[in-house]
């Protein structure tokens, strides 16, 4: 995917969500992974043009996992010239190796959105910018059709009334494999994550049940999409009035 392509998405989903307004300043999340990266850019770019002014901070939470190495990241900020901001935790030590959370995951993603706001607020920011593209998505739905028992994913703008925070979810009209196909055609600098538990959960689990089935009945995960589209789910009602 080309940044032309990836500013086209971007956008789409900004106008179509009312993502953006003026004087905005964002915080971009940025996990070290191709995804965030990728949001990064599409970010960087659209406000040099977009017709609503508005300014990006990128934010890392470092969860303290050892080998995490933000160097390349750190020169891809300043080559962008955006501000970056690191913080540093000790999520990791706390959750492997003071509680010993046999299910992990939920508890991390509750303390590193945490730190997340705090950052974002420190910095000025009312808005902050997750990666989640059209595959997370549609994987979100499925963990909770099969899990919860409900049609339910997230939506594309959340007011958090506690911090007076707005998140919005840019990529939303981004494939996963045009993510990769960007990644690759422009270098990103990557950061593998060092968690254990990487790649051993049930969205792993959901996302190669998408994969298989649309691999066994072709464009599936396309309608799952259209039916999330018009599935009149809470912050997605904008869509249907276009």
């Amino acid at each position: 995917m080309t940044l032309q392509r990836l500013l086209s998405l971007t956008r789409k989903a900004v106008d179509t969500f009312n993502l953006i307004e003026s004087g905005d300043k964002i915080a971009v999340g940025i996990s070290g992974g191709k995804d965030s990266l990728t949001l990064l850019y599409a970010l960087n770019g659209l406000k040099r043009f977009y017709p609503n002014s508005f300014t990006i901070e990128a934010i890392t939470v470092d969860l303290g996992h050892p080998g995490f190495d933000l160097i390349q990241i750190k020169a891809l900020c300043r080559e962008l010239n955006v501000p970056y901001t690191i913080v540093q935790t000790e999520i990791a030590q706390i959750i492997f190796n003071e509680r010993k959370e046999p299910n992990p995951c939920s508890l991390c993603a509750k303390m590193r959105k945490g730190a997340l706001n705090d950052a974002a607020k420190k910095a000025g920011c009312n808005k902050i910018a997750y990666a989640h593209h059209k595959d997370d998505v549609i994987e979100t739905m499925l963990l909770s059709l099969l899990f919860e028992g409900r049609f339910h994913t997230f939506s594309p703008k959340t007011h958090l009334d506690r911090t007076d925070l707005t998140v919005i979810r840019p990529l939303l009209f981004v494939n996963e494999a045009d993510v990769i196909g960007f990644k690759n055609k422009y270098h990103l600098p990557v950061e593998k994550s060092p968690c254990p538990v990487d790649g051993y959960t049930k969205r792993q689990y959901v996302k190669e049940l998408i994969r298989t089935l649309n691999h066994e009945h072709p464009g599936v995960k396309e309608r799952m999409f259209t039916a999330i589209l018009n599935g009149n789910l809470d912050g997605w009602e904008t869509f249907l009035k276009k």
